[in-house]
């Protein structure tokens, strides 16, 4: 993919509605600061901001205020999505300007009256934002079953790769579902390693499922059985 909507960036010391032409963006909050220009009193900063902040406008920074309270410094870590309104207007004339449109912190919707003009005032609603899922954590592959007392004389010189052998052989004399579970607990890696001698492992599994159809141990009791 090729984005030419960086190629129409205005140059800018802040954010602007013509940076959002290509769609809303979603920013998390890095903290506000406090600005000399009387128009725009406060900048917000955000990842990735490539030293362009956010500077609200009085609307906006209305709707900061309801939603997320009157300290700027708790912003930090907040997310919002912002996007182009190409309504806005600015001495009668359209021009585009950027409004907020989601808020994290926020279950249901919050609509606020803002003022359109000075005889006039619209609802505006912000949604909420859901929050980031974050990636599970890896589990980690099972530990390798320690060996026996007869082993320790030689398991001192195998190596990791033929003890890792010793061990599937050990899970497929179970069966096959314990063989199963036991390479899907492996790294990528290691299971590619049992690849040469997956035949062997296949055979005495499936040795240890026949041996378990033809003597299953016990008969289930009629309360069991569905």
């Amino acid at each position: 993919m090729i984005d030419i909507s960086q190629t129409v960036a205005p140059k800018s010391d802040q954010l602007n509605a013509d940076d959002l032409i290509g769609g809303p963006r979603t920013i998390t909050v890095t903290r506000v600061s406090k600005m000399k220009e009387p128009d725009q009193p406060i900048a917000i900063y955000f990842e990735g901001d490539g030293g362009k902040p956010y500077k609200p406008g009085k609307s906006m920074r209305r709707v900061l205020l309801r939603i997320w309270g009157q300290d700027g410094a708790t912003y930090a870590g907040r997310r919002m999505t912002l996007y182009r309104d190409d309504a806005v207007q600015f001495g009668g004339v359209a021009v585009g300007g950027i409004r907020i449109s989601h808020m994290s912190g926020i279950s249901s919707a919050v609509t606020i009256p803002l003022t359109v003009t000075r005889a006039s005032r619209k609802p505006f609603t912000v949604k909420p934002l859901a929050e980031e899922r974050r990636p599970a954590p890896a589990e980690k592959p099972k530990a390798l079953p320690a060996p026996t007392d007869d082993e320790q004389g030689t398991e001192r010189q195998s190596t990791p790769r033929e003890r890792m052998f010793a061990a599937a052989r050990v899970e497929a004399a179970k069966g096959s579902d314990a063989l199963r579970a036991f390479r899907q607990g492996l790294p990528e890696k290691a299971d590619r390693a049992l690849d040469e001698i997956t035949e062997d492992l296949e055979r005495i599994a499936a040795g240890a499922d026949v041996a378990d159809d033809d003597f299953p141990g016990f008969a289930p009791a009629e309360e069991d059985v569905a």
